[in-house]
């Protein structure tokens, strides 16, 4: 099956088609705290978990919604496949970032509600440089950081012609890579980019875009507060500059 070829789930509708315009919330649902369930994950630039402080974008983004519209926020980070559990539980009211085709099988029959696109994003394939256009026969042994899955690359680890190997950590993924101990490092291809410079070998890997990737958004999404969920769709549509400056400053916006 290819990413392509994946349909959308009648039941994981972007909230601007359940809620239409700006919504009030009752003065009871700001004095409230918001958990907003973020991944226990080193993704900078888009989001970060440093010394049990979470960060980059996406903190950036939810804190100036918070801000300015009086809502208390608190982040409770979990691992990637705790956390899609805890939204469909209902135990957080909010999970950044999430896509309708994560965890599909699990959100299947459950109220997600999905927030209008927050950021656009690429995950991709990065190679050693020498090996950049070499196509998809090159590629054996695909990694991931686990919990994640390679959605463009599913129909071939699916059948077994590429073996998926899963790694731990962002970190390990793309040492596993630079050592050649797997053929290709499969992720957000910024993140990447940002990590391989914070390391001090901007140059080990590259994006092969000839290979399968895959380019899409991150929504946040809730199954419990779609009116949190109302709100936040507004304050990005009456603050789309701000919301511009914040992905330039952090450098998630794409070429």
């Amino acid at each position: 099956m290819k990413y392509a070829d994946l349909k959308p789930f009648v039941n994981l509708l972007p909230i601007h088609a359940v809620l239409v315009g700006s919504v009030s919330l009752s003065s009871a649902a700001l004095a409230d705290t918001v958990i907003v369930g973020v991944e226990d994950l080193t993704y900078y630039p888009h989001y970060t978990m440093d010394g049990g402080e979470y960060g980059g974008f996406g903190r950036a983004l939810l804190d100036a919604w918070a801000s300015d519209n009086g809502h208390t926020l608190k982040y409770e980070a979990y691992p990637i496949k705790r956390l899609m559990e805890n939204l469909v539980e209902g135990t957080v009211d909010i999970k950044y970032p999430d896509n309708a085709y994560w965890s599909a099988d699990l959100k299947d029959g459950k109220p997600v509600v999905y927030s209008d696109k927050v950021v656009e994003y690429i995950d991709g394939v990065s190679v050693t440089p020498g090996n950049v256009g070499k196509g998809m026969d090159s590629v054996k042994k695909l990694g991931t950081v686990r919990g994640f899955t390679p959605w463009s690359w599913i129909d071939l680890t699916s059948s077994g012609d590429v073996e998926l190997s899963e790694v731990k950590s962002l970190d390990g993924l793309i040492k596993q890579a630079i050592n050649s101990r797997i053929d290709a490092a499969y992720a957000n291809v910024a993140v990447i980019q940002h990590q391989l410079g914070e390391m001090g070998q901007p140059d080990a890997l590259a994006f092969d875009p000839d290979l399968k990737h895959t380019r899409d958004y991150y929504y946040a999404s809730t199954t419990t507060k779609p009116e949190l969920i109302a709100d936040f769709n507004s304050w990005m549509f009456e603050n789309a500059d701000k919301v511009a400056a914040l992905k330039a400053e952090y450098k998630v916006t794409l070429d």
